[in-house]
């Protein structure tokens, strides 16, 4: 059981229409933004966040930010999050090999370098304690540029809020991205845990 249930998603209006952006994302509104929702400042602030970081402004496409946000997810152990990820990858469009393999991205054959540059970065920076060093950012520059770290960074700094958000919480998991779950993740023992 969540440690705070979700409202409605009439709860407050400006928050709904903000969240309608995520219709687009994952198919629904999360449980997340409907309880945080209970204070609409910070719904509307992160829901504006969440698209500032998402939008498209370089080579850092929608579905690498959200394999982005996998990685991050997996290593803070956020099921829910890791569940999103995944499905949000899905739905803009990662390919079906990387969806399937996302776990072993960096031998995979179906990530490039500048893919394994990016997911490296995402898992070095979502470590407790931080593990970017002179190597990750090398290897970023080979492959990217300065505005395109900043978009990663930003990913990976949004998902270290909602694996916090969502872990302490135990936000309920929707049963859509449970199906993406089980789907893409059961092969790495996947699970709800406490989302339920």
């Amino acid at each position: 059981m969540p440690l705070v249930s979700p409202l409605s998603a009439d709860y407050d209006l400006e928050t709904k229409n903000l969240a309608e952006f995520f219709n687009e994302t994952l198919g629904f509104c999360p449980n997340s933004v409907l309880t945080m929702q209970r204070r609409p400042a910070i719904s509307k602030a992160f829901i504006n966040l969440n698209k500032a970081v998402m939008a498209n402004d370089g080579r850092v496409t929608s579905a690498l930010k959200r394999m982005i946000a996998w990685v991050s997810s997996n290593a803070s152990g956020c099921r829910y999050c890791q569940a999103h990820a995944i499905r949000a990858a899905e739905r803009y469009g990662a390919e079906q090999e990387q969806l399937d393999n996302i776990w072993e991205y960096k031998t995979h054959p179906a990530f490039n370098e500048a893919e394994r540059a990016a997911l490296d970065f995402s898992l070095a920076a979502s470590q407790v304690p931080n593990q970017v060093d002179e190597t990750i950012k090398k290897r970023l520059y080979e492959h990217w540029d300065e505005g395109e770290i900043v978009e990663m960074l930003g990913v990976i700094s949004l998902f270290g809020y909602l694996n916090r958000w969502n872990d302490s919480m135990g936000t309920s998991l929707e049963n859509d991205a449970v199906e993406s779950g089980n789907q893409y993740l059961a092969k790495i023992r996947w699970d709800k845990g406490k989302h339920i």
